[in-house]
């Protein structure tokens, strides 16, 4: 497809009062191309919020896997993209989260880049990924010497490193030079679409702002006096290295202390997941973040204020409440950190720095580019970002990667919910400004905060469910179990058979999260049968992670905000879906099958709704309607997103999103409730597994 032409077959164009429609015929080289009048081109001139110019918002997203840039348009479409992939394999001949992974040749199962095909990958997802222009994988440049991103990883070393069962790290230079590299990258390529654009006479694009995502939890520690990591990783948010702390806890603190706790944070007290527990760690097992502790040189942060320091002229030292709220330090009331929680971890807040609370959408300070990149990039991208940089661009958008997911759903109202399926999967659940403290497994936790939001300028909140293992189990059926050749295989595969023939599949590699917060699970698979078939098997897989999304929907069913209702009466009767499982029709259509009639799924037409939801949070810091470049308001962002621009009652046609799906239950209650008992029992018996056995088996793996 053509630089200049970002659409996908009928659609309404930018910044137009009225739809204008678009005509597509198809090229010999099978392109689209499109046609339009001069009155129509004159009519997008027009409309912008500059006659000379589309605006554009940039979105920067790290995720655990993979970084990248995108710019969108109001219409929620990407015009321009650039992703790394880092993924699960970025250290050969270590650890991974579920093992060794092998690149796509079939026939190959070592960690060596297969000769013929040099640039295809599985991703920890399990979904196949392809080497192009706009998306490079770390695996194979880090055998490509003639690279740019070749040459940042030979210095600051991959992105994710597994250094053993259990732990995972990732390398916070390498983390922001990928940042640099898909900005930059992207940069490169929306000069040349605008000079294409130009050459035909359509306005070019210019950003106007920049929001950035990022994966919460994951725990980063820096120098005050210079700026640099004082050890060379961060813990993830996955790791579990902090298991034994976690056990003593259970041993010594009280129930009644740990409601207390969870009450502030909204957050399980006995959970391996949050930041608290992870920098309680590195306190007492790195000596050199020891010694910057005691010399008052620490600087705490999760990855959002890791970006931000380094990514602003101001030296911005702050963290949004979709972030901060995942420390284990902020009062979930008072929006800011707490002394008991601080001293309950023995964190004295006059050692260390900790980054002040902000909303999510508000100024954070002016784009910077860091100096050391220079060396790491392309002429062309460096001269690109400082062209970029002097445009005096500002970073306006901060909030954690599950909450963005939220808000590019477009959640906004009071009772909505998502769920992403991703490497695990994270369900939300709008709250509204009440902030409801779950007695059944849930976490509670802040949504989003516009404050120059005329509609709902207060900070909302959200209950979540936490799902540690979702799209990664697709990725341990073919890597692990050799179970399928192909990710996409996994779908059909499970589809052969009618339902699992008594085979349940619990996915517990690093333990259970929401709704049982059990660090001990191990996973199991029981059931299995002499009449048992790889089908039985795949389709249990895929189960337990759908089983795991009805429990945490029970959990939230059973707390105060549905009142004294139960699961099948409660008032969600929707649930949007986005995430790598979520474009399988055959795992959403289990999914709906194991949720019941009471709900349905609907499958976003957005496929980065992460991304996006970082791009809204920085429209709505401008303080008036007028200056937002976008959107005036989170009505107009709705009308715009999912209806194209047309009013609600135009009635958009369905071409114009035909990734959008609604899936419904297939199966009567008798059985949903049969195999969901299944499930229940198996969670039972795989509880507590570590500690009937005294403790985690060392891991045996093949030569």
């Amino acid at each position: 497809m053509s630089h200049w032409l970002s659409f996908a077959r009928t659609t309404s164009l930018l910044f137009r009062s009225k739809p204008i429609r678009i005509n597509f015929t198809k090229s010999k080289n099978n392109r689209l191309l499109m046609t339009l009048s001069k009155g129509t081109q004159e009519k997008i001139r027009t409309a912008s919020n500059d006659g000379d110019y589309i605006p554009l918002i940039a979105s920067i997203d790290v995720g655990t896997t993979s970084s990248r840039a995108i710019l969108f348009n109001k219409m929620g479409q990407e015009i321009e993209k650039h992703q790394i992939e880092y993924s699960t394999s970025a250290s050969k001949g270590k650890y991974s989260v579920l093992g060794k992974r092998r690149f796509s040749d079939e026939s190959n199962e070592t960690t060596e880049v297969p000769s013929n095909k040099p640039s295809t990958i599985f991703s920890a997802e399990g979904v196949t990924i392809r080497q192009t222009p706009n998306l490079e994988i770390e695996d194979l440049l880090l055998n490509q010497s003639a690279s740019t991103t070749a040459a940042h990883l030979s210095m600051s070393g991959p992105t994710l490193e597994f250094p053993k069962p259990g732990w995972i790290q990732c390398n916070p230079m390498a983390l922001l030079a990928n940042v640099v590299q898909c900005l930059g990258s992207t940069l490169v390529s929306l000069s040349d679409l605008n000079k294409d654009r130009i050459k035909k006479s359509f306005p070019p694009y210019k950003i106007g702002c920049i929001g950035i995502t990022n994966m919460r939890e994951t725990t980063l520690v820096w120098s005050k006096s210079t700026g640099l990591p004082i050890i060379n990783y961060g813990i993830v948010w996955n790791d579990t290295r902090n298991l034994p702390l976690i056990r003593t806890l259970q041993e010594t603190v009280s129930n009644e202390t740990a409601k207390k706790i969870t009450k502030k944070t909204g957050l399980p007290l006995f959970s391996t997941y949050f930041s608290c527990s992870k920098l309680k760690w590195l306190l007492e097992n790195e000596p050199l973040v020891q010694k910057a502790y005691q010399e008052k040189d620490l600087m705490f942060g999760t990855v959002d204020t890791w970006l931000l320091y380094n990514l602003t002229v101001e030296k911005a030292f702050v963290s949004d409440i979709t972030n901060a709220s995942r420390t284990g330090f902020m009062d979930l009331n008072s929006l800011d950190y707490d002394d008991e929680l601080l001293s309950f971890w023995r964190i004295d807040p006059k050692l260390v720095h900790l980054p002040k609370i902000v909303s999510c959408s508000e100024y954070y300070g002016q784009l910077t580019i860091p100096e050391f990149t220079k060396n790491l990039l392309s002429t062309e991208i460096w001269e690109e970002l400082n062209r970029f940089k002097n445009s005096r661009v500002p970073i306006q958008g901060c909030i954690g990667d599950q909450s963005a997911s939220l808000v590019g759903q477009l959640a906004f109202k009071t009772g909505s919910a998502k769920c992403t399926y991703g490497t695990g999967c994270f369900l939300l659940y709008n709250t509204g400004t009440e902030k409801m403290i779950s007695e059944h497994g849930a976490l509670t936790t802040p949504a989003y905060w516009f404050p120059n939001s005329t509609e709902q300028p207060e900070p909302h909140f959200a209950l979540e469910g936490s799902i540690a293992v979702g799209g990664s189990v697709v990725q341990w059926l073919r890597d692990n179990l050799r179970l399928i050749p192909k990710s996409e295989h996994i779908g059909p595969l499970a589809s052969r058979v009618r339902d699992s023939g008594g085979v349940v599949f619990v996915p517990a590699f690093n333990g259970l999260f929401a709704p049982y917060w059990d660090p001990d699970t191990r996973a199991t698979i029981m059931g299995i049968s002499q009449s048992t078939t790889a089908s039985h098997i795949a389709r249990a897989a895929i189960e337990g992670v759908c089983f795991q999304v009805r429990a945490i929907l029970k959990a939230m069913g059973s707390d105060e905000v549905y009142g004294d209702s139960a699961y099948e009466k409660k008032n969600l009767a929707t649930l949007a879906v986005d995430g790598g499982m979520s474009k399988s029709n055959e795992v959403m259509q289990i999914q709906a099958d194991i949720l019941g009639p009471c709900i349905k799924l609907r499958r976003s037409p957005i496929v980065e709704c992460t991304a996006l939801g970082a791009a809204i949070a920085a429209n709505m810091a401008y303080k008036k309607e007028a200056e937002r470049i976008l959107w005036k308001d989170l009505n107009d962002v709705k009308k715009w997103i999912m209806y194209n621009g047309y009013d609600k009652d135009e009635g958009m046609p369905t071409i114009m999103h035909d990734n959008l799906a609604v899936f419904k239950s297939s199966i009567d209650d008798a059985e949903r409730r049969k195999h969901w008992k299944l499930w229940q029992v198996a969670v039972k018996r795989s509880r507590g597994w570590l500690t009937d056995v005294d403790g985690e088996h060392e891991d045996v793996l093949e030569p």
